[in-house]
């Protein structure tokens, strides 16, 4: 009987320990869940806090239970990436890329390490992969061209994406730095032609391309672009450049004068191609007087452009031509014109004033510009012309005798000095010195 119930009780004690042990099983199971769980939810909480290594001791018991978690990987990437452990952050997000490379967000880990450390090559390996899961991180491949001084590769990209999602600020801002290298423009050319030719109706590409025929002084590319620009768009202002040397070339004043001002008053017209418009309009009106209050009109046009005093230079032409009236108006408006007074166009007012015996003006034009310019012999000499003529011989030798002290390795000036004084003392009867300063003249003209 005992060996029996001894046997039952042993059987019993075995039965209860596998029991045991099958209970015992699942519970550890739940435990080390239990454990990750909690371990990660206090990264989560120690980093929130900005504790991040605390952060990283809990990531690091995660990675104990589960080492091929890439999701802890990518945890810790971000916490050593907030201590600046750069080396680490990218290591870490370089792990779970590896185990998951399905994943983006480990990538951008990836780039966000190499941006911060200014690894702009490294940064371009990472966005190519990110490009196959998203084909708009090519906007952030430009930038890292342009960082790595790879502009070929920069303005073939800037090109490809202005025609696939349109044109933004920050690389049109990109394609100038690039196109200032001249090298790179006749390439950029050739993209406009392929532009122009896919999309004809795409207006700022002619005018793109129009810019750099303008920039390299191509007159006749501007002039053939703009009228391939006519024909696509016979609206666009640009068109009417072509469309103002058609009208000429017909003698259609009218028109011609109408495209001009279309021109001259736009804002998109680069100012060399308005000179030339207006130097052909001024020869044109030269042989067509009719049309020449038109040029006056253009001239205001210029107004605001420091570069260049058209109203000048117009005077000058007319000048050439020995029109001195028309030349003296446009003298006058230069003056109004400018913000500073020019000598030079002053001198030559004073010439076309003088030709046109405008002898009072001469003399208070003069006087006035002594007041700015006091050691200006031709000044002098124009003031004193001016007195001789009046015959206020007096007043003429006094600024004569004056002004000739200012004279300066001037051999012909200083003959016309001596001329006028020789003309104020026969004014004032006095032979002697009139002989001796027509003398001189002679001498020095010799």
């Amino acid at each position: 009987m005992k060996k029996k119930s001894i046997v039952v009780l042993l059987f019993a004690l075995l039965s209860n320990s596998a029991l045991l042990w099958s209970q015992v099983e699942p519970a550890e199971t739940k435990t080390n869940a239990d454990k990750f769980q909690d371990y990660f939810y206090e990264s989560l909480t120690q980093k929130g806090i900005e504790n991040y290594d605390k952060a990283i001791v809990s990531l690091q018991q995660c990675l104990k239970l589960e080492p091929q978690n890439a999701v802890v990987f990518f945890e810790l990437g971000k916490n050593y990436l907030a201590q600046k452990d750069y080396r680490n952050a990218f290591t870490s997000f370089e792990k779970a890329s590896q185990i998951d490379p399905t994943n983006k967000w480990f990538w951008i880990g990836m780039y966000d390490v190499n941006y911060a450390t200014k690894d702009y090559q490294g940064a371009i390996k990472t966005i190519d992969k990110l490009i196959t899961f998203d084909p708009k991180f090519k906007e952030d491949l430009t930038s890292l061209y342009m960082n790595t001084g790879q502009f070929d590769a920069a303005l073939e990209l800037i090109n490809e994406l202005n025609e696939t999602v349109g044109k933004s600020d920050r690389r049109e801002s990109y394609k100038l730095q690039i196109l200032s290298q001249g090298k790179y423009q006749n390439t950029e050319i050739a993209n406009l032609l392929q532009q122009i030719s896919k999309y004809p109706q795409e207006e700022s590409n002619y005018i793109s391309l129009i810019y750099y025929y303008s920039k390299s002084d191509d007159i006749n590319k501007v002039l053939e672009t703009a009228q391939k620009l006519e024909k696509a768009i016979p609206t666009s202002e640009w068109a009417q450049v072509s469309l103002f040397k058609y009208h000429l070339e017909k003698n259609d004043g009218p028109k011609a004068v109408a495209a001009m001002n279309i021109v001259l008053k736009s804002n998109k017209i680069d100012n060399k191609i308005k000179h030339r418009i207006l130097n052909e309009f001024l020869i044109y009106a030269y042989a067509n007087q009719q049309y020449m209050p038109e040029v006056e009109k253009a001239v205001r046009y210029f107004d605001s452009d420091p570069s260049v005093n058209i109203a000048k230079e117009i005077g000058k032409y007319h000048q050439n031509k020995k029109n001195w009236t028309e030349a003296i108006n446009f003298y006058e408006i230069a003056n109004e014109k400018s913000s500073t007074v020019d000598i030079e166009t002053n001198l030559l007012l004073l010439q076309a004033y003088t030709e046109t015996a405008r002898f009072e003006e001469i003399v208070k034009k003069s006087n006035e510009l002594l007041e700015l310019f006091p050691a200006q012999p031709q000044f002098y000499f124009y003031a004193g012309l001016g007195y001789n003529q009046l015959k206020q011989f007096k007043k003429a030798k006094d600024v004569l005798e004056i002004g000739m002290d200012y004279v300066v390795e001037d051999i012909p000036l200083e003959a016309n000095f001596n001329i006028q004084l020789g003309e104020s003392y026969n004014g004032l009867g006095d032979t002697k010195k009139k002989e001796f300063y027509f003398s001189k003249a002679n001498q020095l003209l010799k």
